[in-house]
């Protein structure tokens, strides 16, 4: 056995610091390697000691790094050199522990063709497959083209035409020759309605392996999954077993040691499900099946690297509440999913979920790294309420600064499709357009804040933010209100507030606000002549009729709210075709009160 004091983590973020936490409980002194961009990142200061290094890639950097701190094991964590042989094979061969399986096993489970042929021998069904040399017209379309090394969705086709499957190889094998300098290519039936269901495993080196569950992962996007739960729900207790045998025979098959993960494809049209590719290494996903299993997978890892046998065996294995995993991204997943980098200028996570992050206000967010910046992982005793807590602790989650798919997620969470238990398959959001919420809401709340701020300043602005009878500007304010009159839950709002504009998160999603501006024009965007309340007042003054023709810039009316007048003016010359305001009337913000037609329509 392997006496560990002292683990390097050889990775960054949030899979670095959730190492962190259970070292600390175990009593180890933790080492972080970081680079120049992460020099002062969240886990560089969780940890005992940190070492710079060139790059998360640079594999002698790492190791050199570890013996300088005197590391006695290395984590890992996942992406990076997780499921490097070679590196494993180098911290192995340096006398270090390392804290997954061994370096052959990650070989062999590493290439889906390789692990294809493994599943085979030990009985496990595999997708029905084409020979890359077989005659393509001969072929029961649609099939998917993938690469043979990697993952992530890189170097995936999905094609339903002989005419087009040349031309989707060639750019499978450019794509997979570029991003893990493989181009071997499989070629595999495709399942249209295919589910993604994952069986955790865990083996120690006594040959003991076990299974902790089942996760469903299906909710993904181009292959990137987006919300992940345990167990995964819909399946009969025959199918859940055959899923649990399966993927225990393949581990022991291979002699597997520490925490793995074995994918499958589930068609939900027939029932069958086909072994995809094995994962040697601690997922993103873990704490659903940490919080469903009642394990920490981490304690376990390090344990078995330890040369310690696991401390139950199946028999012993309990599983608890249901739980689900979303995945905080800097994306906007309204506006075609681009990537998203600023500061963050507000992060707020919620109290009542366990979050998984490496973000905190004023932090730099680049595209130097992925973009996952945390996680919100909500435990219940049934998978209904779980979802609902998801959606509350999404509502809670606050980040300003930058745009992230929070706001997406809550909309996913919240809706029909996913609420029913196996009802998203693996491409359903690739044929699906998530709808955005309405920003009225939001819209209105920010009106409040900034009235209520102007109200509160007693005197002018200052440049970030409002006074409040103190030169310091506070330019962050925490609302909590009844969702509807009715509703006994208050909805929380995370705002910031400042001269010219709010800033604030409203169900998870980020929207930005701009103060109107009294000399400006308050046309409607689109040039179409309609005036609107800029923002929720009293109208103090009309000085047009329906009928009478205006020049541009001429005042049409005077709308008033705390104490600030704003004049309506006319975007251009023409002729007034509504009036919808009148003297004394209160009016909410986005009240259509004035329409021109242009002299030249």
């Amino acid at each position: 056995m392997t006496d560990i004091t002292t683990l390097l983590v050889a990775n960054r973020g949030e899979i670095a610091r959730r190492v962190f936490r259970t070292c600390r409980d175990l009593g180890l002194r933790t080492v972080a390697i970081h680079t120049d961009l992460d020099a002062d990142a969240l886990h560089v200061r969780d940890a005992d000691a940190a070492i710079r290094v060139p790059s998360y890639l640079d594999g002698d950097a790492v190791l050199a790094a570890a013996r300088e701190a005197g590391a006695d094991a290395i984590h890992p964590g996942y992406g990076f050199l997780s499921e490097n042989a070679g590196f494993a094979a180098a911290v192995a061969d340096a006398g270090i522990a390392w804290v997954g399986p061994s370096p052959k096993v990650i070989e062999q489970m590493g290439r889906k063709d390789a692990a294809r042929e493994l599943a085979v021998a030990a009985g496990v069904p595999v997708v029905p497959s084409y020979d890359i040399d077989e005659d393509p017209a001969t072929f029961a379309y649609p099939v998917l083209v993938k690469a043979a090394a990697g993952g992530g969705g890189k170097g995936m086709r999905v094609v339903r035409a002989a005419a087009d499957f040349d031309a989707a190889v060639a750019a499978a094998k450019r794509e997979a020759a570029s991003a893990f300098g493989d181009d071997t290519i499989l070629i595999e039936k495709y399942v249209e309605r295919g589910r993604h269901i994952e069986v955790q495993l865990l083996g120690d080196s006594h040959g003991t392996v076990v299974h902790l569950g089942t996760r469903e992962c299906s909710v993904q996007r181009r292959h990137q999954k987006v919300l992940e739960e345990a167990p995964a729900p819909a399946l009969d207790d025959d199918l859940r077993e055959r899923l649990h045998q399966s993927a225990v025979a393949l581990g022991s098959s291979v002699g597997y040691e520490n925490a793995g993960t074995i994918e499958y494809l589930l068609d939900a049209s027939t029932g069958d499900f086909y072994f995809l590719e094995m994962n040697t290494r601690l997922q993103v996903e873990h704490p659903v099946t940490e919080l469903h299993s009642g394990t920490d997978l981490v304690a376990l890892q390090i344990a078995v690297a330890a040369g310690e046998p696991l401390p139950f065996d199946q028999s012993g294995v309990r599983f608890y509440d249901h739980a689900i995993e979303a995945r905080i991204y800097a994306e906007d997943a309204f506006g075609g999913f681009l990537p998203q980098a600023g500061t963050a200028t507000v992060v707020s996570w919620p109290e009542a979920a366990r979050v998984d992050h490496a973000l905190e206000s004023g932090q730099v967010v680049s595209t130097s790294y992925d973009p996952m910046l945390g996680k919100v992982i909500v435990r219940a005793a049934t998978r209904e309420a779980a979802r609902r807590a998801l959606v509350t602790a999404l509502d809670d989650t606050a980040i300003l600064g930058l745009t992230t798919n929070t706001g997406f997620l809550r909309v996913l969470a919240a809706g029909e499709e996913f609420a029913v238990p196996g009802g998203i398959d693996t491409a359903w959001l690739d044929r699906h357009e998530v709808p955005a919420p309405d920003p009225a809401p939001a819209r209105a709340l920010a009106a409040r804040l900034w009235l209520d701020a102007n109200t509160a300043a007693r005197g002018p602005f200052a440049g970030d933010g409002f006074r409040m009878g103190a030169p310091a500007a506070v330019p962050v304010v925490e609302l909590d209100e009844p969702a509807t009159p009715a509703a006994r839950v208050p909805e929380r709002t995370v705002a910031r507030v400042t001269a010219h504009e709010v800033e604030l998160a409203h169900h998870g999603q980020r929207y930005v606000f701009h103060r109107p501006d009294a000399s400006a024009d308050h046309g409607a965007a689109a040039g179409d002549g309609t005036i609107v309340a800029p923002m929720p007042g009293t109208v103090l003054d009309v000085r047009v009729a329906v009928g009478d023709t205006v020049a541009e810039g001429d005042v049409l009316g005077v709308v008033e709210a705390m104490k600030m007048e704003l004049a309506l003016k006319a975007p251009y010359a023409g002729t007034v075709t509504v009036v919808g305001a009148t003297t004394g009337q209160q009016v909410a913000l986005g009240a259509v009160l004035f329409v021109v037609e242009a002299e030249d329509a």
